[in-house]
């Protein structure tokens, strides 16, 4: 179980929100590239160790990249571009934002080791790492298995329900932890969980279609 699996029953709360975008006539690619600019102003954020700057930046990114799917699916929009760019943006955002705290100086495990700063960046580059093989597991399996139903224009596949730590805990720990000046914890946890997610996820696969197949 994890807030991916529950994402139709929270996205509910947005509805004010995905109004407001419906009204000012924006399409869903729009609002996925308003995400990625909010994204990115995160990433500088962080890279100039303004954490809480950055939170509220991250926050509103990733409530923009709930929004712009709901708006799709309201006013008719959605397209096999938008859905696909949307899984990108997620990515780029993760990363750039993860790879600017690891080059912005914060002490992550250096302040309790005798490791060189330079660790810090190692701590960083696994959970960039870990939050895009945790994803890259999805369009793998589909490209390979063949998940191909559809809802509110997304793939429906039981991958959603696993995996403990995907992206939107993700963005609650570097939303979370950033606001209180403890942004390192945040890393951490995201270089394990999100790694050990993408195992869960490899574990679960292999169980299910781990038989060899006889041509």
């Amino acid at each position: 179980m994890n807030i991916t699996s529950l994402r139709y029953k929270l996205t509910g709360w947005l509805d004010p929100i995905v109004k407001v975008f419906v009204k000012t006539g924006m399409s869903p690619n729009q609002i996925t590239l308003l995400s990625l600019f909010f994204g990115i102003g995160a990433a500088v954020c962080y890279f100039c160790q303004s954490f809480i700057v950055g939170s509220v930046l991250l926050l509103i990114s990733g409530i923009l990249d709930l929004t712009d799917g709901s708006v799709a699916r309201i006013t008719k929009k959605k397209s096999d571009f938008g859905a696909i760019s949307d899984w990108i943006v997620d990515k780029y955002v993760d990363g750039i934002v993860l790879l600017a705290i690891g080059l912005s100086g914060v002490p992550i495990i250096s302040q309790f080791t005798g490791f060189a700063p330079t660790a810090d960046m190692l701590i960083a580059g696994l959970a960039v790492i870990g939050s895009i093989m945790n994803t890259f597991v999805k369009p793998v399996t589909y490209a390979e298995i063949g998940y191909t139903c559809k809802e509110d224009g997304k793939i429906s596949d039981p991958l959603e329900g696993i995996g403990f730590f995907g992206r939107p805990e993700t963005m609650i720990a570097l939303v979370f932890f950033g606001v209180i000046g403890q942004i390192w914890i945040a890393v951490i946890l995201v270089a394990v969980c999100t790694n050990l997610s993408a195992f869960q996820r490899l574990w679960y696969l292999w169980r299910k279609h781990g038989e060899y197949k006889i041509d």
